[in-house]
């Protein structure tokens, strides 16, 4: 659902408070999803762990595995300790998406400056770029049976609101930051600490509502974690275990580590999901390397030395109340309870469409994406169904043909070049050709690849026609495509995600699950 938020340029953000959060109407905070299951025996506290532990899967990130869980046992410090930011609104969907946000910044959550000797060992440049370097959406159907993460590569190319125009994802952030900076200036607004805060704000907002328009979803809800709470936390658990297929030394993340499986956690843990250069697919094997590392912290958090311990979980604690930014409106013990259902191999990490990672813009290399693309991914994962459908085994058999029927010129070649980085094999172009409407054309045997293909095409209508011989597909490109090729392409519209669905293909990747150690990059 579509929500407003002010304008970097216009109303500023009222300054950053601790509140309690709103219960929202009809909503218990003690409620018990119908069909959970209620434990019979042990203290309130042992039960409460076990609230934890199935709680934290569902999470993901380990700043909001620790913040769900640890709710239950410091109930008042929580409430009291933690900095919360206006950012979002409620859905009316019924599903839960929370936008997870790894912030390059050098200031704790209230604003205040990390100390230079704490930066250092952070590995952190000379100036603050308010950049955003990992995004997370965290997507929970309605039935909460299951959770799909979604990695938003931070070169990603996208329109960012409020006349910002098209640029990297991950400057959205700072550039509307930066606009609300200069406004309260002018204002007379001189607390450098205040000053951080509520230009933040507007930088929280505008990135919601960026994230919003490449997705297609509304936002329910917002966590936010610097470097510091990074590095306190892998610390706190003990360390993560991640594997790598080859060794690295990359001398700008002081990323070095062996081949193999190994422990990590502090400044390592921050140079291993921070390295970009010298990695085979850059960006893109770096969103890989974060779901491979935030699988791995589910499985700290989640561990009997880590659950059992008083001191890691004050240490975890502390790391969430200095570093941590929440959306003011998010009831966690309310979301704890709705969560409890989850077992940890019901969340998977993915990686939204890609379909250029190595795209030339005004603003350098970058990574395009089709909004299309990436909603229809997201709809595909509430159906509980792969990013991509299975290639049809008849694909490698059949022809396919691209026919532009309209007066764009180069159209069809450009729906080739979609369809060929999808391997999907193109024997003819052509632009001549009749039809009012965009579809899918299929002779005998050739539903199957016709339905394939048209997924990689925004979700096109298909339709047998006895005309065509036996696997032969006609993709008919009429006046309404607004596919992947597309001139001017619309970003996708907001939809329910509990509404109606179209079934579409989208993903270039194995998905990482919660339950696995996989060798990356």
């Amino acid at each position: 659902m579509t929500r407003g938020s002010p304008a970097a340029g216009g109303d500023v953000p009222a300054p950053h408070q601790r509140v309690m959060r709103r219960r929202r109407p009809g909503r218990s905070a003690r409620s018990t999803r119908p069909g959970s299951r209620a434990s019979t025996d042990g203290s309130p506290r042992r039960r409460r762990w076990r609230a934890l532990a199935r709680t934290a899967t569902a999470l993901a990130s380990g700043i909001v595995l620790v913040l769900t869980g640890y709710a239950w046992v410091s109930l008042d410090r929580l409430q009291g300790g933690l900095s919360t930011s206006d950012v979002t609104a409620a859905a009316e969907d019924g599903a839960l998406d929370i936008l997870l946000v790894g912030l390059d910044g050098r200031t704790d959550a209230r604003g205040n400056p990390l100390p230079e000797e704490l930066l250092r060992e952070l590995r952190t440049g000379e100036t603050d770029s308010s950049l955003t370097d990992t995004l997370v959406l965290l997507h929970i159907p309605v039935d909460r049976s299951r959770t799909v993460a979604y990695s938003l590569p931070r070169d990603s190319y996208v329109s960012i609101p409020d006349g910002h125009g098209k640029h990297k994802i991950n400057s959205a952030y700072g550039r509307a930051k930066a606009a609300a900076h200069a406004q309260l200036r002018a204002q007379g607004v001189a607390d450098p600490a205040e000053l951080e805060r509520r230009s933040s704000d507007a930088g929280r907002k505008l990135l919601v509502r960026t994230v919003e328009k490449l997705t297609g979803v509304g936002v329910d809800h917002y966590a936010e974690v610097n470097l510091l709470g990074f590095y306190q936390l892998t610390r706190a658990i003990g360390g993560v275990e991640v594997c790598l297929n080859a060794p690295v030394n990359d001398p700008y993340s002081g990323a070095r580590f062996p081949a193999g499986r190994q422990l990590i956690s502090g400044g390592d843990a921050l140079a291993f999901v921070r390295q970009r250069h010298g990695l085979p697919r850059g960006d893109l094997d770096r969103v890989q390397r974060q779901q491979a590392f935030m699988a791995g912290l589910a499985r700290s958090v989640l561990s009997t030395g880590t659950l059992a311990n008083p001191a890691r979980l004050n240490g975890m604690f502390d790391a969430v109340e200095q570093s941590v930014v929440l959306d003011q409106g998010w009831d966690v013990l309310a979301f704890a309870e709705q969560m409890q259902g989850l077992a940890g191999g019901d969340i998977t990490f993915d990686t939204i469409p890609v379909e250029d990672p190595d795209y030339d813009t005004p603003d350098g290399q970058a990574v395009r994406v089709d909004p299309r693309r990436v909603s229809a991914a997201i709809r595909r994962a509430d159906d509980g169904l792969p990013a991509e459908p299975p290639r049809p085994p008849e694909l490698e058999r059949s022809a396919v043909e691209v026919v532009n029927t309209t007066r764009v010129s180069g159209l069809a070649s450009r729906v080739q070049e979609v369809l060929d980085a999808a391997d999907i094999p193109v024997r003819d172009v052509d632009d001549t050709g009749r039809a009012r409407t965009s579809v899918v054309l299929h002779g005998a045997g050739g539903a199957d690849v016709a339905r394939y293909v048209a997924g990689h095409l925004g979700g096109l209508p298909v339709r047998s026609d006895s005309s065509l011989r036996e696997r032969r597909i006609r993709v008919l490109l009429g006046d309404d495509y607004r596919g992947p090729g597309a001139d001017g392409l619309a970003p996708a519209p907001l939809v329910r995600l509990d509404g109606e669905r179209q079934p579409t293909a989208t993903a270039s990747e194995e998905p990482i699950n919660a339950d696995e150690i996989p060798c990356v990059n």
